[in-house]
């Protein structure tokens, strides 16, 4: 059983940036493919990136690209979202999730077997 832990959430001003850390229970984050997600109250999950075991990386949705940046460091067994110049848009629970058995990111909720409880962000002046 994995278990994920997402951390760095918080309250940030309109156009501050926060770094969110995905970490495992166990060290074994550098075998598995990991996702970002996010919820809003009353929206759907959203997928926000991706970031398979050996570093391939993959952004979903146009309003990603140039703000959000995934990384890993499997010598620390942890994954990180940045994200730069947030707007309220932004207020969101996020999750980490983990891919078991393959390097693909794909976008959908399903792909993932295992996924963290999630950490707030509120983007608030």
């Amino acid at each position: 059983q994995l278990q994920l832990v997402e951390s760095g959430g918080g309250l940030v001003q309109p156009g501050g940036s926060l770094r969110l850390s995905c970490t495992a229970s166990q060290s074994t984050l550098g075998a598995v493919t990991i996702g970002w997600f996010r919820q809003a109250p009353a929206e759907e999950r959203e997928a926000l990136a991706c970031i398979t075991r050996s570093g391939g990386r993959v952004l979903y949705g146009g309003s990603m690209q140039g703000r959000f940046t995934v990384s890993r460091d499997n010598a620390k067994s942890a994954v990180y979202l940045q994200i730069n110049n947030l707007t309220p848009e932004d207020t969101a629970i996020y999750y980490c999730a983990a891919h078991v058995g393959g390097s693909v990111c794909r976008g959908e909720s399903s792909h993932y077997q295992y996924w963290g409880r999630g950490t707030q962000v509120t983007v608030s002046s």
